[in-house]
């Protein structure tokens, strides 16, 4: 059986149809165009601070990294999956 001839060839655009994608996209860093959310963090070396980090597919991050003053970088992880409004809380990890 020559299964070449059922293969689906790929549809090409004509010359002139251009797509251009110049939106902006999920999870965008801060400062960006895409949504954020408030990282509220509860513990560790930076409790009671909040940043702003991006959105991943539509969720707060389940983890983030976040500099501290003395340029080292803690890890904080989400409280409960379960999150609603515009912010989250973050639980110390640790120190990357």
């Amino acid at each position: 059986m020559n299964l070449g001839r059922l293969a689906r060839r790929p549809r090409l655009r004509p010359a002139g149809d251009r797509v251009d994608d110049d939106g902006p996209r999920a999870g965008a860093s801060p400062g960006g165009d895409g949504p954020t959310v408030t990282a509220t963090l509860t513990d560790g070396p930076l409790a009671g601070e909040s940043v702003e980090i991006a959105v991943v597919e539509g969720r707060p991050p389940k983890t983030v990294d976040v500099p501290t003053r003395d340029g080292t970088v803690c890890r904080y992880c989400l409280k409960a999956l379960m999150q609603s409004g515009s912010s989250a809380t973050y639980t110390f990890v640790y120190r990357l």
